[in-house]
């Protein structure tokens, strides 16, 4: 069984450069069909689960804004079910690497994505995303090269140009050194310039790293996102951290894509240097659950006083 079905010369020369589809045959593994995503949600790590909703006042900045959801002692159909109803919204977390079938699959998956494009991919992680009707992903960029495997449904996919306009230096810095959430402030004018793809089941699409984007479902979906490190995003990733020392500390106005190769190459041990000294602050944000699953009510969500997450 391949997992790359249509994958050409061309995908090769555009892939990581500009916004790529492809085709996939994800779907005959036979682990995402409801029963085998009924069995994941049993047995996975509940730390490694996110049962979301999204909030229904939202900062226009940040709209569908996630709400953390408690789903302790829920068993995997009622989850599935929440999803099926409307406002709920399943990441699966690192689904693909914990659990041995779904790892096969995994290595498969990128085994024949390099060979094919003739570049390696290193610690490669894969979710699984489930999906309700109207659930919506944030306006976000991802720090590495992401990839979405759609599977079942039909989901709608807005990706940006990769400008100031709609992903400044200073954002990029503060997300890279947890001074901000991933989310990026969305306006909606920002629609007239984005490619969009109605992804189909069996069809993956890319894009070039941090490009802005977001995601609406129009049904009820299953997706595989994976992410993977190249020595670019390490690269960038060291400079952003650089260039945000550089510009809160010595009020300096860095840019990444002013900066030629020797500035790049300095900027990369500085910013390795500051992750190591901790200039990176962990994301200590408490998560704080503001609902719970209840199979007794319409939708399956019941807003509860809010805590911090345990579980």
């Amino acid at each position: 069984m391949r997992m790359l079905t249509d994958w050409t010369e061309g995908h090769s020369r555009r892939f990581q450069r500009q916004v790529l589809t492809f085709r996939h045959d994800l779907e005959s593994t036979g682990l995402f069909s409801d029963e085998a995503l009924i069995r994941l949600l049993e047995k996975h790590p509940s730390e490694m689960l996110d049962v979301c909703s999204m909030d229904e006042n939202p900062d226009p900045r940040y709209p569908n804004q996630f709400l953390t959801g408690d789903f302790r002692d829920v068993p995997g159909k009622t989850l599935l079910d929440a999803a099926k109803a409307g406002r709920v919204w399943i990441n699966v977390r690192k689904a693909m690497n914990i659990h041995r079938e779904y790892k096969a699959v995994l290595d498969q998956m990128y085994g024949e994505l390099t060979q094919k494009s003739g570049r390696r991919a290193f610690n490669a992680k894969g979710g699984i995303l489930i999906s309700s009707p109207i659930s919506q992903t944030p306006y976000h960029f991802d720090k590495t090269q992401t990839l979405l495997w759609h599977i079942r449904g039909q989901k709608r996919l807005y990706i940006y140009p990769l400008k100031k306009k709609f992903i400044s230096d200073e954002d990029y810095e503060a997300i890279i050194t947890n001074a901000l959430l991933d989310d990026l402030p969305y306006d909606e004018s920002f629609d007239q310039e984005a490619k969009i793809i109605d992804l189909e089941p069996g069809q993956a699409a890319c894009w070039k790293l941090n490009a802005p984007h977001r995601v609406d479902n129009q049904s009820f979906c299953v997706s595989v996102t994976t992410e993977y490190s190249t020595l670019n995003t390490g690269i960038k990733n060291a400079n952003m951290i650089a260039n945000a020392a550089l510009r809160s500390k010595f009020g300096m106005t860095p840019s990444y894509e002013k900066d030629g190769i020797t500035k790049r190459v300095v900027k990369t041990g500085l910013g390795v240097a500051l992750r190591k000294m901790g200039y990176v602050s962990k994301d200590n944000a408490p998560d704080m659950v503001r609902f719970k699953i209840d199979p007794e009510v319409k939708g399956f969500v019941v807003p509860t006083q809010p805590f911090e997450r345990n579980f």
